[in-house]
């Protein structure tokens, strides 16, 4: 009972939602609900799932950071062009620059912030051309087909959790993709719930000059945020690449906005100080449903986009709608 008090209005909604819609699916095609549809959705929202993560602590912060698909990219890349160039076939290695790349472009994001007091979104909309600029100009952008990918990333893409068999008769298995999404889930939720940290990212979201007066250095604090949001980052660019079998570098350009919907849609408040883990899971669930279904319906993918804003509208009206009812409660008035 206390878990289902903790669920809110906003996640409610998105329950019913995932629920009615996989109804409607699957009436259309019995097939639909199956392992298969399961571990198809587990492997193709992995790092969306992952970049989620690191959007919703810089949302909870105060801030918009929209240069994660950039450092993703030039992360898993660059580790791509690195293991290539010097034959190098392990994972641990590969995985470490990506993040060392992720880790540093994050605080670069951070410096940047806290000298030139603008806003993150201001900032990482700069910072993220410059970016893939950069990677572009040392590494290039040339295309990796799955024949010259390392032996550690067609590992990666292919090794499975545990398999079983299907219906027909064929082998399916949970994508290894869990693994690091379960643990970057974990990690967010300690940092957020269970750290100093974690009380002063959501006061810096409340109010900044109200977190500073706390004791807490909002400087140094803005450095954990993005600097955690860059390892997120670089574990997605890895994982990006092995989910693809594949690499084109300017793919994952243009995909701020569907991460950063997913993170609004679970609740998070865009002005900062609000947002739940459990939310933002139904917001990536949601959105590879549509993703992957709704040519099960006789839908184009153009009517995604529809669906998703109509869930997106809803989910910011319900949010604000709640922090109204907060506020009064504590005798906050907000206009």
């Amino acid at each position: 009972m206390k878990a289902l008090k903790k669920i809110d209005k906003t996640q409610r909604f998105l329950i019913a939602i995932i629920v009615v819609y996989s109804i409607v699916v699957a009436m259309r095609n019995p097939a639909f609900l199956s392992l298969t549809t399961l571990f198809n959705l587990v492997r193709s929202s992995a790092g969306t799932t992952i970049l989620s993560m690191g959007v919703l602590v810089v949302m909870i912060a105060g801030g918009i950071d929209v240069s994660f698909p950039a450092i993703a990219i030039f992360g898993g890349y660059t580790s791509l062009r690195i293991c290539m160039a010097f034959q190098i076939e392990s994972l641990f290695v590969t995985f470490a620059i990506s993040i060392a790349i992720g880790v540093v472009l994050g605080i670069v994001n951070a410096v940047l912030i806290n000298i030139l007091k603008l806003e993150p979104f201001i900032i990482t909309l700069s910072t993220a051309s410059v970016y893939f600029g950069l990677m572009t100009i040392l590494v290039g952008t040339k295309n990796v087909g799955a024949s010259d990918l390392p032996a550690q990333f067609r590992a990666l893409s292919s090794a499975k959790v545990f398999t079983t068999t299907n219906q027909y008769g064929g082998v399916i298995g949970l994508s290894v993709f869990i693994i690091p999404v379960v643990l970057c889930v974990i990690a967010t939720w300690f940092i957020l719930h269970k750290t100093l940290i974690g009380k002063g990212i959501f006061a810096m979201g409340c109010n900044n000059e109200a977190a500073r007066r706390a004791g807490f250095n909002v400087n140094l604090l803005r450095i954990f945020i993005f600097g955690y949001a860059g390892f997120l980052g670089g574990v997605m660019g890895i994982i990006y690449i092995a989910g693809t079998n594949s690499v084109n570098p300017v793919s994952l350009v243009g995909t701020e906005m569907s991460v950063i919907a997913c993170v609004v849609i679970g609740g998070a408040s865009p002005t900062g100080g609000y947002g739940k883990i459990f939310g933002t899971l139904l917001g990536v669930i949601l959105y590879y449903l549509f993703n992957q279904t709704l040519i099960y319906l006789g839908l184009s993918s153009s009517w995604q986009d529809f669906f998703m804003g109509i869930v997106l509208l809803f989910s910011i009206m319900t949010t604000s709608y709640q922090r109204r009812l907060r506020n009064r409660k504590n005798f906050i008035y907000t206009e």
